[in-house]
């Protein structure tokens, strides 16, 4: 019995000993993965977008959706301000629209909105094409199977599902590029957006833009279209208004996709709304509102935006006042709070050096 005995601890330790070197393994990895990770918390500020969502601590009656064209065209503070709207931008860098699908059904997982804001702008890519830009948009999401389709339907030549699975296996090679910030933020990210806006408080006037190369077609792609249905039709589903949006950028869309989209919206009894259609109402003036010489809005044309879109909005959609709900306005101070400062800080950045060193870099950390 002694004997039998004695085989039995041996076996229990080795058991355990074998179960703490794995969760040890473990360990290791997760802590060499989150260091080697990007941490998009200077410079490409984008990739921490996605993730910031789940952060949110209030409701929201407005989803907006897209591309740079979504996250750097309207603030939700400001039309929270001005009208008690609660909002959020779940927008990324060169967000594809199958993608804005997918993070749409994610945020049914927790909440439905009374309101989805697509900007199409998106639309003029068919397929995903840039790992880069997928990074930026999927690392960041929740697992769920949303984000097992997101990604199959995401990943270019070259890429595999298991990269996304262990990002180590993507990043390996960032060891001689990991800086201070890395180490910093390993166990947690600051919050970079304001409910998903991307501020900008430089201003560099509208530059004379080259003519635009004509198309072949102008058609939308098959792939692009079917999950603009796919989007139209998990609206109608959960009872969510779809409203359409192109944010007031002349440069970089053709007439002609207009049109398409145009007819699209009044196929299906869509609303689609080209802000640029109305940029004298807005108020905009492109020597003063835009950071980057006319491609987007910097912080005053999208607060005159947004007032205009948010009027809009309270005027067609019946939202909540969420100024009158103490625990959703105590939230919302705070982030009057955290955009205010950060505005202040640009503004102290740009008198001092002429120019904000922080953020806008327009590349993508690999």
């Amino acid at each position: 019995m002694a004997a039998k005995s004695g085989k039995e601890s041996k076996t229990a330790k080795r058991v355990i000993t074998a179960l703490v070197l794995l969760v040890l393994s473990f360990a290791i990895l997760w802590f060499v993965q989150r260091l080697l990770m990007p941490k998009y918390q200077k410079g490409v500020i984008e990739g921490s977008f996605t993730e910031e969502y789940y952060k949110e601590k209030v409701p929201h009656d407005v989803i907006i959706f897209g591309d740079c064209d979504a996250y750097e065209s309207y603030s939700p503070v400001t039309m929270y301000e001005e009208y008690g709207i609660s909002s959020f931008i779940r927008g990324s860098g060169e967000q594809y629209i199958n993608q804005s699908y997918y993070l749409l059904k994610d945020v049914l997982r927790t909440e439905t909105p009374k309101v989805v804001v697509l900007s199409v702008h998106n639309l003029q890519h068919d397929f995903p094409h840039n790992e880069a830009y997928n990074r930026m948009t999927l690392d960041g999401m929740r697992w769920s199977k949303d984000k097992v389709d997101a990604i199959n339907s995401s990943m270019t030549e070259g890429e595999t599902f298991v990269s996304y699975v262990f990002p180590v296996l993507r990043y390996h090679d960032r060891w001689n590029k990991l800086t201070k910030t890395d180490i910093e933020h390993v166990f947690s990210k600051d919050i970079t957006s304001h409910n998903g806006y991307y501020m900008r408080c430089d201003v560099k006037p509208i530059a004379n833009f080259p003519p635009m190369i004509p198309q072949i077609s102008y058609d939308f792609g098959d792939f692009a279209m079917a999950y603009l249905d796919k989007i139209r039709l998990l609206c109608d589903e959960n009872g969510i208004e779809l409203l359409l949006v192109r944010a007031p950028i002349e440069y970089g869309w053709y007439e002609q996709w207009d049109k398409n989209v145009e007819e699209y919206a009044e196929q299906y009894g869509l609303t689609y709304i080209n802000f640029c259609d109305y940029a004298d109402d807005i108020g905009l003036d492109m020597n003063v509102d835009t950071y980057d010489a006319g491609v987007h809005l910097n912080i005053y044309g999208v607060e005159k935006l947004s007032v205009y879109f948010g009027r809009y909005l309270t005027e067609n959609y019946d939202l909540t006042d969420y100024r009158t709900v103490p625990s959703v306005a105590s939230e919302y101070e705070k982030d009057i709070r955290f955009y205010n400062e950060m505005r202040d800080d640009q503004l102290r950045e740009i008198a001092t050096y002429g120019e904000l060193r922080s953020y806008g870099v327009n590349a993508i950390e690999n």
